[in-house]
């Protein structure tokens, strides 16, 4: 058994790298059967694992969401133990979206008004003598 440092300092993926990607492809209504088919101290370690990575973040709160306290402290230390406090708050309500669409308005104005290649005289200029 690993303590919190040492599972910090491994910062090894405690599962396979299938089942991990299993677990990032799958939506929420399928994560908690692949979350229950690890045992509890793999849940632990996987939930920490996932949580100190920014692409899995969100995956490790929702596995973190399925352990205990205990587990979570056990081999997170500080770290876990905010880990469940962080699992247990409410998600934060997104906005209702509403059936009106903003509607986008395009410029009718030209974007440059540049003049004809044709248009311009290369022999009228003076060059400058320094």
């Amino acid at each position: 058994m690993w303590s919190g440092r040492v599972a910090f300092e491994n910062d090894a993926c405690p599962v396979g790298d299938d089942l991990l990607g299993q677990l990032y492809r799958s939506n929420e209504n399928g994560l908690p059967a692949l979350v229950a088919s690890v045992s509890p101290d793999i849940r632990a370690m996987l939930a920490l694992y996932c949580y100190r990575r920014s692409h899995l973040h969100a995956l490790g709160v929702a596995i973190a969401a399925s352990c205990d306290e205990r587990e979570l402290s056990q081999w997170g230390g500080r770290a876990g133990t905010t880990l469940f406090a962080i699992s247990r708050q409410a998600p934060m309500a997104r906005p209702a979206p509403s059936g009106h669409r903003k509607s986008i308005t395009l410029s009718t104005a030209p974007l440059s008004a540049l003049p004809a290649m044709d248009d311009i005289d290369d022999e009228a200029e003076e060059p400058i003598v320094a």
